[in-house]
């Protein structure tokens, strides 16, 4: 059985770029419900599809590390094993299988094949833009910011594929993270090109437009759970498609992003705050601010924006206001910044918040005693871990601050 590569069995068939963890932090921007694909195989590896091909990306202090699963290698034993998959091939319609067939499945060299791949990596992570030069930047407009990013280094946007970042935002409407990505792999098992299997997990392209457009799309995916949202998955890649063609998405990269936001919101099942994900997130829109009651809950609470105490949902004007209010605040890369600031407030990062509030209490008491102060780790009769003190009081600090004032 073919299993997920891993750096520490040898680096042989990885490559690399130099990237310091203060431009990139895989962990932070994988998981920040940017992108919905990657998962954690193993300790600081993700694996996940891009391009249309299966990666496995982990990184050391100063390099990110990549190992691109493709046909050339199978005979090293290496990557992917490619399997059939009858069940998504009737779903497809012919053309999309005749096109399939038509691509060229491998390119002319390996070192074309690197170059290409390093390419679509720089792309993927939008590595010419200086994350550090940002950082800065907001810190001296934003004290609250300052003391966020010394926790979040590295939490980069990125420029995913048009098609499958809008497609996967219309599935975000009253959601959550886990079952985003639970619903976004099903339409990619029922719809998508199969790329092959690693540890017995599957893994498939994202649909083509076509594919979702088709007459049968809305009652397949309402039969596996997308309620609603079915329905506007098949009506907006149908409406792309009669209205604009099949390069109009992307397209919307050359426009300006007030006129990309209102040709989004034509579409069935985009909003503001889908809009604005997919203007920041594929169309290269680095203003954007979604706005969403989690963001609104940040202005009120770490910015004490001011509105009408008897707003009680997000209209346009509050919309509008908050998104101004933010690029004014932190610039052309607004939405840079609040991404950093929406990321640190995600629960499952609050335990960095308290491992930063902890080494600072540490700091203090080393500093007032001029000793070192070792944190021993008791535990009782069950086997349950006893905090310390000072753990406790981190679990506060943090408690504190996510309270909205």
């Amino acid at each position: 059985m073919v299993k997920h590569a891993v750096l520490s069995s040898g680096t042989k068939l990885w490559r690399s770029l130099a990237c310091a963890k203060s431009e990139l932090r895989l962990d932070l921007t994988l998981a920040c419900g940017q992108s919905f694909r990657w998962k954690e195989t193993a300790e600081g590896h993700w694996t996940g599809v891009m391009g249309g091909r299966v990666w496995t990306l982990t990184q050391t202090d100063d390099t990110l590390w990549y190992y691109l699963y493709t046909k050339q290698n199978n005979q090293s034993g290496g990557d992917v094993s490619l399997q059939d998959n009858n069940k998504r091939a009737d779903r497809r319609s012919k053309d999309d299988q005749r096109k399939d067939e038509e691509e060229p499945q491998a390119v002319s060299s390996q070192q074309d094949s690197e170059m290409e791949a390093e390419v679509m990596l720089r792309d993927y992570f939008q590595l010419h833009v200086k994350l550090g030069d940002l950082y800065r930047e907001w810190g001296e407009a934003d004290p609250h910011f300052k003391k966020i990013a010394d926790i979040f280094t590295g939490v980069r946007i990125l420029r995913q594929d048009p098609t499958e970042c809008l497609f996967s935002f219309i599935c975000t409407s009253n959601n959550h993270i886990s079952r985003i990505q639970g619903m976004v792999e099903r339409l990619c098992q029922a719809l998508g090109t199969p790329l092959g299997q690693l540890d017995q997990t599957a893994y498939y392209d994202f649909p083509t437009l076509s594919s979702l457009a088709d007459c049968s799309v809305e009652a397949c995916l309402r039969d596996l759970g997308f309620g609603y949202r079915a329905r506007f998955l098949q009506q907006s890649a149908k409406q792309i498609l009669d209205s604009h063609g099949l390069q109009w998405l992307e397209g919307l990269r050359r426009v300006s992003y007030l006129e990309a936001r209102d040709a989004l919101r034509t579409l069935p099942g985009v909003g503001t705050k889908v809009a604005d994900c997919v203007c920041l997130m594929c169309l290269d829109k680095p203003d954007a601010v979604p706005v969403d009651t989690h963001v609104w809950q940040i202005a009120q609470r770490d910015y004490k924006y001011a509105a009408d105490k008897r707003q009680k949902s997000l209209t346009e004007k509050v919309h509008r206001d908050i998104g101004g209010f933010f690029r004014k605040l932190w610039g052309p890369y607004a939405g840079w910044a609040h991404s950093v600031l929406f990321c640190a407030d995600l629960k499952k990062f609050q335990s960095l918040k308290e491992k930063a509030c902890f080494n600072q209490l540490e700091t203090e008491e080393e500093e007032e005693k001029c000793s070192k102060t070792e944190i021993k780790r008791e535990f009782d009769g069950r086997g349950l871990n006893m905090m310390s003190e000072n753990q406790k009081k981190a679990k506060m600090c943090v408690k504190e601050e996510n309270t909205v004032r």
